[in-house]
């Protein structure tokens, strides 16, 4: 509660795009503090959505991602390999869990989406010890009857492990694909290679969004209150997102030759100056 106190005290920083790592939802990304590229993980827009950080306190792999809830169960066990795949995960040290998002929401889907990851993590044969819980309740504040929640994002400071609030304008790159594939109901994936410090993206495929045109003719409201798990909660740019996503997934229909030629993943790395930018595939 103590640590809860002091994080949601914190004022966002904002983070620029050099040396940072945008995990959009239902992504993972892992890498350690002997990655080049990436110093900063980071996500936001996080209203029901939990923000989890898995580090491992001896070799400092540090994992981030952003949950929604669809498939708690499938999750944890991904984010947990994440962590064990950096092979000097060695005896000494501990791993160690931070949680954070959410709010008193009507429907409840922050309590449930809590409940689901707290017993997930408890089910891991490895110990886990939770450090941050900032989440719900403890995410939670009132305005005029109405709940928000006080952190909608985060970022993670890969060398030193400080965690601390955040938002980020740049979400990139492929933003809009990347989101275009959560809206199709993508499962959770990983992006990012820190052996090679390449951003992976893709290939992808989804099938024709249902009733693209209908919600595309609707107005805010209506975008708001049927596309959204948290209508009063969202931050401003939320309907002009799920507005470019859709029209987006209405240009891809099946996005599989379009996007991937050759069906090849995309493959971003960070420049000198610590931007992304695109490098050719393999084999081209």
């Amino acid at each position: 509660q103590e640590r809860a106190r002091l994080l949601r005290g914190q004022s966002v920083q904002q983070v620029g795009p050099q040396g940072l790592l945008y995990v959009q939802q239902r992504e993972l990304a892992v890498t350690s503090p002997k990655d080049g590229s990436i110093s900063i993980l980071g996500s936001d827009d996080a209203t029901t959505c939990h923000i989890v950080v898995l580090r491992h306190t001896g070799n400092g792999a540090t994992c981030l991602t952003h949950c929604d809830g669809t498939d708690t169960k499938a999750e944890v066990p991904l984010i947990m390999n994440s962590i064990k795949s950096f092979s000097d995960h060695t005896q000494c040290g501990r791993l160690e869990v931070h949680l954070v998002g959410g709010f008193s929401d009507d429907r409840q889907l922050s309590q449930k989406l809590t409940h689901q990851l707290l017993s997930e993590f408890d089910r891991q044969e490895e110990d886990i010890h939770l450090v941050t819980l900032c989440v719900t309740e403890l995410n939670d504040r009132e305005e005029n009857e109405n709940h928000f929640p006080i952190i909608y994002g985060i970022a993670v400071d890969i060398k030193t492990a400080e965690i601390y609030r955040a938002s980020f304008q740049d979400r990139g790159p492929e933003e809009e694909l990347r989101a275009a594939r959560a809206l199709a109901g993508g499962p959770m994936i990983s992006i990012y290679d820190a052996k090679t410090e390449q951003l992976r993206i893709g290939p992808y495929s989804w099938t024709p969004f249902p009733h693209v045109d209908f919600w595309l003719q609707q107005d805010d409201k209506q975008i708001l209150e049927n596309l959204s798990t948290s209508p009063l909660a969202e931050p401003p740019h939320f309907v002009d997102h799920i507005r470019s996503t859709l029209m987006f997934l209405k240009k891809h229909p099946s996005p599989t030759n379009s996007l991937f030629p050759g069906n090849k993943a995309l493959l971003y790395k960070k420049n000198e100056d610590g931007l992304w930018e695109k490098i050719s595939s393999p084999g081209s």
